[in-house]
């Protein structure tokens, strides 16, 4: 006698879906709007942030024991974890090089060489005389930074629980992170191999304590030697940095 096949779990409708969705929309932006009271109204923000976290915590514990995806999210942790590392692996390679690279090169490079042209901020100061001033306000205000992706990233994982997306909510974030890995690790790679100076002059002396001279590694290819041919046919014979 055949065995009975199992039974698929049916899956929510489109209309239930779509709804789910729509309120994890309405959770973000409610995170965001509510984050953004901190510059406009402290005392409210005070009292609105941990009504919206508790909230959201209750409804995701609220939710978690009719989750039915468990063994696939245990599936995926290892997965995640590796993506976590690689993620934290592309931002500590980054650090590395931007800090290598400012420091050989030295502040007076920095501040004398000219840099590429920064056509998105003229565009942004075109806008700013043909748009409305009210829509200047809104494009320059400090809305959304880097904790609101991170949280809204997290969000976007336990979303699963809602059915919002398509579980496990650990494999969308191995995807994110491994993307994002992969996006630092070519963005490093891009800022090493053709290092400009920042559209910002007081980037670098901001950011880092590093001296104004080069570093005897790049003196002999440093690019005031560039203008003296006795001073590369020295290099040449020699072979020894400028001191």
């Amino acid at each position: 006698m055949p065995r009975p096949k199992a039974e698929r779990p049916v899956p929510p409708p489109a209309s239930r879906r779509s709804l789910a969705a729509g309120g994890l929309g309405l959770a973000a932006a409610a995170y965001v709007g509510v984050d953004y009271l901190s510059r406009a109204s402290p005392s409210l923000h005070g009292r609105l942030q941990p009504a919206i976290w508790a909230a959201l915590a209750l409804a995701t514990a609220a939710r978690a024991p009719f989750y039915r995806r468990w063994d696939a999210e245990i599936r995926a942790a290892p997965w995640f974890l590796a993506a976590m590392l690689l993620m934290l692996a592309a931002l500590l390679c980054e650090a590395i090089s931007v800090r290598f690279v400012s420091s050989v090169l030295g502040l007076r490079w920095h501040r004398s060489t000219a840099p590429l042209p920064d056509t998105g901020q003229w565009l942004l100061l075109a806008l700013n005389e043909r748009l409305p001033q009210t829509v200047v306000y809104l494009l320059r205000a400090h809305i959304i930074s880097l904790h609101h992706y991170l949280m809204l990233f997290i969000m976007l994982g336990f979303s699963a629980f809602f059915d919002c997306i398509k579980g496990p909510g650990l494999g969308i974030g191995t995807r994110y992170m491994f993307v994002m890995a992969v996006g630092r690790f070519l963005r490093t790679i891009t800022f090493v191999s053709t290092i400009l100076p920042s559209a910002r002059p007081w980037c670098a002396a901001a950011r880092y304590k590093i001296p104004d001279h080069p570093h005897a590694w790049a003196q002999k290819y440093y690019v005031p030697y560039a203008s003296d041919p006795r001073a590369i046919r020295r290099v040449i014979l020699v072979d020894m940095p400028y001191g």
